[in-house]
């Protein structure tokens, strides 16, 4: 059988049997959650609330500011306790409300509204679809957390032909998504079938890699069987399903292209450039809770995972919960952890704090021991960062340039494809800290950007 791939990338330890065997656990609602307005890419949402109101499960409580906005909704119902900065996973505080729990889970029918049936979903317009899509705050769930409503839109001199769903879950420890597939297969294919109509892409390719054998059968079998949302045949778009090899990182969109389709996404170029759109499986099946349960993304599906944690599980998480309300449910953290991630081992954001709290792109929560960092040591030219690079960069010679401040000369090699996976630094003999080098390069270029436009 066929398994598609990309050039380079790398083979860490996939940790995996940790979760991968566990079904999804509900996480009780704690009494207090914060809930950021900026958990999206682009401007923080605009609050809609006040301090002292009541409000309902599934109520907007923040606005999207503009084209990359999200709006942001209530994962409980209660009272508003306070709109002020919060400690936020990304590292700095953002405005967030703070909302007493009730208990209740109170709705408003207005809100959260009866599930139409399969032929009132097939009557929506591409433009419903999108309305929809964007009220309920649905951003993508693998990490990035981009506006879904606008990657389902893009430039009319952009055809799309092809939507592809990204089942891999290339980070290590991490199978929150794989339970899900395993769990809801007709709701990810049928928010892949909202997408193709969204942006009229004619065929979804799931691509799954090869250490997810059940979700891989099940997809394969569940592809001829799930229900269409297109009444009519022809306009029915092709699915199916394809297997990957198991490396990282494959689910990175742009690999993901070319492994599936051999189409270079251009430098400084996005996939609808080369026609096609990547949506999370997380994310759509958050579609298909958008447009056909009239249901805001309020909470997601977190692996717990790490030597560093009682108990490993994969849970559902209203977001705002508190980090700390959910290692407790997970039997707590041993005396001896150190560090704390949220998100994979690769790409995730060391927290200094368990009282951040989950969001729409917490894909995991990750603790163990470590020992001390280890020393840096010059650099040998051994090329290895080169060799395993995704996207072709020399990585040693753009931190180099960064750390001279020769930010002009870091663009012109491309510093701003760097999609900081990792694997130039997980590689590299010498433990210099290469993604941070890189990470930096990059923020000061794009703040240089936003101040001249500005």
């Amino acid at each position: 059988m066929k398994r598609h791939t990309f050039p380079h990338g790398i083979h860490p330890p996939e940790l995996k049997h940790l979760t991968e065997s566990k079904d999804i656990e509900t996480v009780p609602a704690p009494e207090t959650l914060v809930i950021p307005l900026h958990q999206h890419f682009g401007k923080p949402a605009k609050p809609l609330v006040e301090k002292g109101d009541d409000i309902f499960l599934g109520q907007k409580i923040a606005e999207s500011d503009g084209l990359f906005s999200a709006s942001v909704h209530s994962s409980v119902s209660g009272k508003v306790k306070s709109i002020d900065p919060f400690s936020h996973p990304g590292g700095s505080p953002v405005p967030a409300v703070t909302v007493i729990n009730d208990g209740e889970d109170r709705t408003d029918s207005k809100i959260l509204k009866k599930e139409m049936s399969l032929e009132e979903v097939a009557r929506l317009s591409s433009k419903e679809i999108l309305e929809k899509v964007k009220e309920a705050g649905v951003v993508g769930m693998g990490g990035a957390a981009f506006p879904t409503a606008v990657k389902l839109n893009p430039p009319s001199d952009k055809p799309i032909d092809c939507f592809i769903l990204n089942g891999c879950e290339c980070e290590p420890m991490l199978t929150a998504d794989d339970r899900l597939m395993q769990k809801y297969p007709h709701e990810i294919i049928k928010g892949a079938e909202l997408a193709c109509k969204a942006t009229g892409a004619k065929r979804i390719i799931i691509g799954i890699e090869d250490n997810k054998k059940k979700a891989y059968a099940l997809f394969c079998q569940q592809v001829k069987n799930c229900p269409s949302i297109f009444l009519s045949e022809s306009e029915r778009p092709f699915r199916e399903v394809a297997l990957l090899k198991t490396k990282y990182p494959q689910g990175a969109e742009k690999n993901l292209i070319y492994a599936l389709l051999k189409r270079e996404v251009p430098r400084g170029g996005l996939p609808f450039d080369v026609g096609t759109v990547v949506q999370n499986v997380a994310t759509s099946k958050a579609i298909w809770d958008a447009v056909s349960r009239n249901r805001p993304l309020y909470e997601r599906i977190v692996t717990v995972s790490g030597s560093g944690v009682n108990e490993t599980k994969n849970v559902s998480v209203r977001i705002g919960t508190p980090i700390y309300h959910v290692l407790d449910f997970c039997g707590g953290i041993k005396e001896d952890a150190n560090l704390l991630i949220i998100g994979g081992p690769m790409m995730g954001i060391v927290q200094w704090t368990t009282d951040v709290p989950v969001i729409k792109g917490t894909s995991g929560i990750i603790t163990w021991k470590v020992s001390q960092a280890p020393l840096e040591f010059s650099c040998i030219r051994c090329s290895r960062c080169v060799d395993h690079c995704p996207m072709r960069l020399v990585p040693t010679q753009l931190a180099k340039l960064v750390k001279y401040d020769h930010l002009s000369e870091a663009e012109s090699w491309g510093i701003l494809d760097c999609v900081e996976c990792g694997s130039c630094q997980y590689i590299c003999p010498s433990k210099i800290p290469l993604v941070q080098w890189l990470r930096l390069g990059k923020t000061k270029i794009i703040s240089k950007k936003r101040k001249k436009s500005a």
